[in-house]
């Protein structure tokens, strides 16, 4: 149930959704969980989470020409020339906190090769979450001590 309930927070926390799985990944590894299920579950998650915002954003164009929709025309020309300063390698950063998610909604718009978009952000998040999983060991002191 753990596992699940990792899955889900972390699958929240990369849509635009506010949600956290840093501090439950911290304590999963506090309770000796398995550690590469815990990178594991909220790698996936996570990954999930942010091919939700890939597909919202393959859906703007469909949609940003009515009047309740919150972006504007130049906020999109401008996200969509940012993106392409780096092209598709930005979605290793999907993983930030700040600007992370939006990341990944312009890759959608910008439609990423789905192969692409899945590897370069799994790759990132998988990332960040060993370097969580790193930093909780070692401030619990784990990290180099003896069995």
């Amino acid at each position: 149930m753990a596992y699940l309930t990792l899955f889900l927070t972390a699958f929240a926390a990369a849509t635009l959704l506010p949600a956290y799985s840093e501090i439950l990944v911290g304590t999963l590894v506090n309770q000796d969980y398995a550690l590469f299920w815990i990178w594991f579950w909220a790698t996936a998650g996570n990954t999930l989470g942010s091919v939700v915002n890939g597909i919202i954003g393959r859906q703007v164009d469909r949609f940003k020409h009515k009047r309740w929709f919150p972006v504007s025309e130049l906020q999109l020309h401008k996200a969509r020339n940012r993106f392409n300063r780096y092209g598709q390698w930005s979605l290793l950063l999907g993983w930030l906190p700040i600007g992370g998610d939006a990341l990944t909604l312009v890759g959608g718009i910008m439609r990423v090769p789905w192969l692409n978009f899945v590897v370069l952000v799994a790759i990132g998040k998988g990332l960040r979450y060993a370097f969580v999983i790193w930093v909780v060991l070692e401030a619990s002191g784990l990290v180099g001590s003896s069995p």
